[in-house]
């Protein structure tokens, strides 16, 4: 409390106590015991009233005893099933909620996780990949400065994200595998990992890469082979031994027919080995006869132009070729799409060549765009431009209806480098990204497109995109989020297939352990979204003929079904718009492929490496005892007294409104009581 408020309140007193003694000692009309009663109960009242308007802060302490967070991490993935653990969680879980002594100790808190962290509600062991690595992060986000030791119960072996052994964690914050398994490692011969292109071009051969393993003792020879259908198409005999463990195999295969061709690769097992199913892997490649050609004319060296090329070329279907505009001239009618990236006067002849020939453009300007140029050379968009830079956002229109888009949070991405001025596109259009200055849209689409008598088109004024795939990077730890928008930027652009009313959008095929999803986009006879319509699905399996019907759920400006429901398989697929006789069919294939079959063992090395690393101990299922001998005893994880201190304010304070309440109640009483007015 500071003097000045002080101050205030020593006046409050007095002038109550004044205004008291006037009232009730100056001349009063009532016997002296009255007086003196009324005097201090307006008194009271008075300097009550006055405290209210002074609001005085006073500091309150209060003591509060935290026990140490003990976060448990479950393992909810089929591994843990597979390698018949699932009985022995549910088990361990019962142990530690009924431990008094770890309760009292500390404040448990239990999560499952497999592809995602999630609080514990019940166990599936069903979750078809495991992340250890994102599981960890999140709780060191949750538990950020506490004193949180974790336990995970977990086998260790997983199948996405990055490695969990080398994972940075707080000191406060060490891991306690308790390892889900044994030391004791079976034989088993596998293939680590298959990798080839999704696509192929026909008559082409595609390479084809398999890391097999082999965990044994003495030597082996096996037969590798990959086999479509009934054909074998590649065969290779491999020796192994204790010393060489790891074979890689880099071999071709001939892309003869156009569509999905699906291929299993096989590495014949060993005598009474115990997990064979890691011993053969499915592999699928879809063969295309030509590839979309893509033509980037520049002038300026500029890091866009290398985000352009990562994000064009993460697609096999798509060819990029950069060329200035000179080099050009003499191929542009090998391109499906010309990108132009900030023109200028050297441009003048491409643009010649681009309106005889009415091909596809994506104009990409900037802050060293020509803009006197483009508003003389074409007529689709105009910008009145100062020859002064600015930054500029992206903000993402919902209602956008060309094709299926999904928000990135461009708001959020780092600002893009314009010209100052005005942009109007002069034919009709829709607007993708609005653009905004300070977080206000400034009337100016940062990109829009357009398609003019089939002729289609785009423009995105601002340069530094490649900010944005960065960006894009550090939010999801994949640059896929921005090449899959690229993508389908390319993928409208590249095309003069005439619109339908009914759009869907699918992968040829998807491997079983990945998410399936189809997206559908459904407009009105104006070519407006309709996000009132009921759409469904109806998929039929190719070998059993059985169907089945799902619904399409409204998400943002598209409708979306998730099918990971369905076995593997080949299946047709026909979506329907209820009420209108329009609907749209296809097919695709569901590429069986378990990763959570993979493992014969517990991955006891990388758990006790982990534990090492961040100062914690592992243990085995079976050292249950130990593991909660060895959180007890350990002086770290302790019981803290913490102090809050608190600025009250005094109108916080309610008794003083009861106080005033009484005062004037018992005033009002003993008056009456008197027969007084």
């Amino acid at each position: 409390m500071t003097a000045e408020t002080v101050l205030y309140i020593v006046i409050a007193g007095v002038s109550s106590m004044a205004l008291a003694l006037f009232m009730y000692g100056y001349r009063s009309k009532y016997p002296s015991s009255l007086a003196w009663t009324f005097g201090v109960l307006r008194f009271l009242t008075l300097f009550a009233l006055f405290l209210l308007l002074i609001n005085p802060s006073f500091k309150n302490t209060e003591l509060r005893l935290e026990k140490p967070k003990l976060p448990v991490l479950l393992d909810n993935s089929s591994s843990v099933a597979y390698l018949e653990n699932d009985s022995l969680v549910e088990t361990l879980v019962q142990d530690l909620q009924r431990n008094e002594a770890l309760n009292d100790r500390f404040e448990v808190v239990y999560y499952r996780f497999g592809n995602t962290l999630e609080p514990l509600d019940s166990l599936s062991f069903s979750e078809e990949n495991t992340q250890i690595t994102k599981a960890l992060e999140s709780l060191q986000e949750t538990f950020r400065n506490q004193t949180a030791p974790t336990i995970l119960l977990s086998d260790g072996n997983q199948t996405l994200g990055s490695d969990y052994e080398f994972i940075s964690v707080r000191e406060n914050q060490p891991v306690y595998p308790l390892i889900l398994g044994d030391s004791l490692q079976s034989a088993d011969l596998r293939i680590e990992r298959l990798n080839s292109n999704r696509y192929a071009f026909l008559k082409n051969d595609f390479p084809v890469e398999a890391i097999i393993t082999y965990n044994g003792e003495g030597q082996t020879t096996n037969s590798f082979t990959v086999s479509q259908g009934n054909a074998v198409v590649f065969q290779r005999s491999i020796a192994f031994s204790e010393t060489e463990n790891t074979a890689t195999l880099t071999f071709t295969l001939p892309a003869t027919r156009v569509g999905i061709q699906a291929y299993t690769a096989q590495i014949a097992p060993l005598p009474n080995e115990q997990n064979t199913v890691n011993n053969q892997k499915q592999f699928a490649v879809e063969v295309i006869d030509q590839a979309t050609n893509i033509l980037v004319v520049h002038t300026l060296v500029h890091p866009d132009l290398g985000a352009l090329r990562k994000a064009i070329a993460s697609n096999e279907q798509r060819s990029v070729t950069f060329a200035s505009p000179s080099e050009a001239l003499a191929t542009l009618g090998e391109y499906q799409l010309v990108i132009l990236y900030q023109p200028n006067r050297r441009f003048q002849e491409v643009y010649e060549a681009l309106e005889s020939s009415k091909q596809n453009t994506w104009t990409l300007t900037g802050a060293e765009t020509d803009w006197n140029f483009l508003n003389r050379t074409q007529t689709q968009f105009q910008k009145e431009t100062t020859y002064q830079d600015e930054t500029v956002s992206g903000s993402f229109n919902p209602n956008y209806g060309t094709f299926t888009v999904e928000d990135l949070g461009f708001s959020d991405f780092p600002p893009l480098q314009t010209t100052f001025g005005e942009l109007s596109v002069t034919i009709p259009h829709e607007v993708l990204l609005q653009q905004q200055v300070s977080g206000f849209d400034t009337g100016s689409a940062m990109l829009s497109t357009w398609d003019d008598n089939g002729r289609r088109g785009a423009l995105w004024d601002g340069e530094g995109f490649w900010r944005w795939r960065a960006q894009s990077y550090l939010n999801s730890d994949s640059f896929q989020p921005f090449d899959t928008f690229m993508g389908q930027m390319i993928q409208y652009l590249a095309s003069n297939n005439r619109r339908s009313r009914l759009e869907v959008s699918h992968e040829s095929f998807y491997y079983s352990n990945q998410r399936i999803q189809l997206t559908a986009q459904y407009f009105d006879n104006t070519y407006q979204f309709d996000g009132q319509a009921s759409l469904q699905i109806s998929v039929t399996h190719e070998a059993t003929n059985r169907v089945t019907t799902f619904p399409m759920l409204l998400t943002n400006n598209y409708y979306v079904v998730d099918l990971n429901s369905l076995a593997p398989g080949t299946y047709d697929y026909t979506v329907q718009v209820q009420g209108e006789n329009i609907a749209r069919s296809g097919r695709f294939t569901i590429i069986d492929f378990q990763v959570e079959q993979q493992f014969g063992n517990a991955n006891v090395t990388k758990l006790q490496r982990l534990a090492t690393h961040t100062g914690g101990v592992s243990f085995y299922a079976s050292e249950y005892n130990r593991l909660i001998d060895n959180l007890l005893a350990d002086k770290r994880y302790r019981t803290i007294q913490k102090s809050i201190e608190k600025t009250v304010p005094l109108i916080d304070w309610y008794y003083l409104l009861l106080i005033i309440a009484l005062t004037l109640s018992a005033e009002w009483f003993i008056r009456k009581y008197n027969g007084l007015t």
